[in-house]
């Protein structure tokens, strides 16, 4: 059985005081980290703060990084100073890392082909829009996502990556795919993932389902087959909910 994942994406939110502050209201009350790998990707600034704080049954993941190793590119953080603060996770290519930084197909394999060789376990982000599912080339999109996201990536490095199926449309919206939908996606991705590696490579790696989901969805969603987990957003924010989602992925 593949355990369960939570992760939190906080996105530009919390200050240090505000991070530290949930991190010692959940630490005590998340499930056991043998059942659930529970996960909170924060800003870098507070990123060492919140390792030194994290506890046995938390995890701590960055939200984006660069693919190389260091230069003149002002404001990014490289692998290296990720894995320097200790965290475990980095999330890629996340749809606004796409929409707004305009983050590529191939920077996004660059990124997770690097996070990977100094130890970091990518969360990698794909997904697709609005006019994209309504005209019926949703399973393109994630062909393509998936396909070149992983290109030149071994099948031996699949056990330290997560996928997190995040339809655009879904985001910060409100509006959560149905469970059979969400499913049927990330099990059309699982059969990607055989089609790239082989049947073992895709029943063991773990595909998380990212889209406003909360407190009310997440029930039917981890009942899902093919869904283990969630990348979750506002939800994540308040040490209450996060609790309740963490718990609902104990099976």
């Amino acid at each position: 059985m593949r355990k369960p994942i939570m992760a939190g994406n906080w996105k530009m939110n919390k200050t240090r005081d505000e991070a530290l502050e949930f991190v010692y209201q959940v630490q005590d009350a998340l499930p056991s980290k043998e059942k659930v790998e529970t996960i909170i990707c924060a800003p870098s600034i507070i990123l060492r703060d919140l390792v030194k704080r994290q506890g046995d049954n938390l995890r701590i993941g960055a939200q984006n990084m660069h693919e190389k190793d260091s230069g003149a590119y002002t404001g990014e953080i490289s692998a290296l100073m990720l894995k320097s603060t200790e965290v475990e996770y980095v999330i890629i290519g996340h749809s606004e890392r796409r929409q707004y930084f305009n983050e590529t197909d191939e920077s996004v394999n660059a990124k997770v082909k690097k996070a990977l060789e100094v130890g970091l376990k990518p969360i990698v982000c794909c997904g697709e829009l609005l006019e994209q599912r309504e005209n019926g080339t949703t399973h393109e999109v994630l062909d393509t996502q998936i396909s070149k996201a992983f290109a030149d990536v071994c099948e031996d490095s699949l056990s330290n990556v997560i996928i997190a199926y995040e339809p655009v449309w879904a985001i910060g919206t409100g509006k959560v795919a149905s469970p059979e939908m969400a499913d049927e996606a990330c099990g059309y991705i699982r059969s990607l993932v055989e089609k790239l590696y082989s049947k073992k490579a895709a029943n063991e790696i773990r595909i998380l389902y990212g889209g406003s989901v909360s407190t009310k969805s997440v029930n039917e969603l981890m009942a899902q087959p093919n869904i283990d987990g969630g990348l979750v957003g506002g939800a994540s924010l308040k040490a209450d909910s996060f609790i309740e989602l963490c718990n609902a992925c104990v099976k």
